[in-house]
């Protein structure tokens, strides 16, 4: 019995490796490609970068469970993990229209525009995730 429970372990193990890989390469590429020092930030006990980086990994990690779930093997998982991250930051790019300095504002401390970037790359995320379906 125990060793048809772990029958799936090497396919849990090859995905699960894929989404911690996937994981890295997103913070890697979104702490570059944003104006604010995410990781200083939340060294320096700063909220808002912790919220917004937060948020924005949820935003990231949806649509990879998601890529899991769907995708036909581990390529085409990695596929669309690069996409996900891709939206993840058009989002970025997007909601800094409306809230100018909006990097500047989350260095500074500021919960709300944090949280509007937060909320905003979580939407996505789900829309993102959503939008994923298996089609052979």
């Amino acid at each position: 019995m125990v060793v048809q429970s772990l029958a799936g372990l090497p396919a849990f193990l090859v995905y699960f490796c894929t989404g911690l890989f996937a994981v890295m390469l997103y913070l890697f590429v979104y702490t570059r490609v944003t104006a604010h020092d995410e990781f200083r930030l939340i060294r320096d006990n700063v909220p808002s970068a912790a919220v917004a980086l937060g948020m924005s990994l949820l935003g990231f990690v949806l649509p990879v469970a998601s890529a899991i779930i769907h995708s036909a093997n581990v390529l085409d998982c990695l596929i669309w993990s690069v996409i996900a991250l891709v939206v993840q930051m058009a989002v970025y790019f997007i909601v800094r229209i409306p809230v100018p300095k909006l990097s500047e504002r989350i260095d500074a401390g500021h919960l709300a525009p944090a949280i509007w970037l937060g909320l905003a790359s979580l939407a996505a995320g789900v829309l993102n995730a959503a939008s994923m379906v298996y089609n052979p």
